[in-house]
């Protein structure tokens, strides 16, 4: 049976962010190997008629404090003293999606995963301005004024719509989604059933 993960992520799905902090855990328990799949979760929505919980729930305000009591859950559980909401919310994340199609698989990719993530998720920034996504990149050592460059080119564009598209085929319609081989399995909530059939 594959070892590796496929996750289908956005930087705008706070859920993911914290998907993406908790999978440390399990990689080091199962050895497992995860591929970070850069999709537009807007585009996912488009494609499938869904909409983010914020959105879908607005009138219900029962539902929404569950929301949030989840994820406080979730954050102590996984200790995840870092996080904070973004004050921006709903957030902008195309520009940041597109720069980390930019990037080279492997190290330059990781750095700018784990960097605006955190600019995202745990400061607080606005990250839809490519001057302050700039800086953050600068900040974690990376080249942006390369790698925003690259952001505006079509074959860049073409790769997160075609990562997309390739994601809804397979069956997502949010994020984070998990494929282990054809298994899909949908939220944060999903990390111990992939462990369970991952050990």
């Amino acid at each position: 049976m594959t070892r590796t993960i496929d996750f289908i992520f956005d930087f705008a799905s706070l859920n993911a962010y914290l998907a993406e902090r908790a999978l440390s855990e399990m990689v080091g328990r199962t050895g497992a190997t995860i591929n970070v799949i850069p999709c537009l979760l807007g585009g996912i929505f488009k494609a499938t008629g869904n909409q983010a919980p914020f959105s879908a729930y607005a009138g219900i305000k029962l539902k929404l404090d569950y929301e949030m009591l989840e994820i406080r859950r979730f954050v102590k559980a996984h200790g995840l003293e870092d996080f904070q909401m973004n004050p921006h919310f709903p957030v902008n994340s195309l520009l940041a999606m597109r720069g980390l199609c930019a990037c080279a698989p492997g190290d330059e990719f990781d750095r700018y995963l784990d960097a605006v993530l955190a600019g995202f998720w745990e400061r607080g920034l606005l990250m839809s301005d490519p001057a302050v996504l700039s800086s953050v990149l600068v900040e974690a050592g990376l080249d942006a004024g390369r790698l925003i460059a690259l952001a505006q080119t079509d074959a860049v564009k073409a790769k997160l719509a075609d990562n997309t598209a390739a994601a809804v085929e397979r069956g997502a319609f949010g994020a984070p989604t998990f494929f282990v081989g054809d298994e899909m399995f949908f939220g944060k909530e999903r990390l111990g059933q992939i462990e369970a059939m991952l050990s």
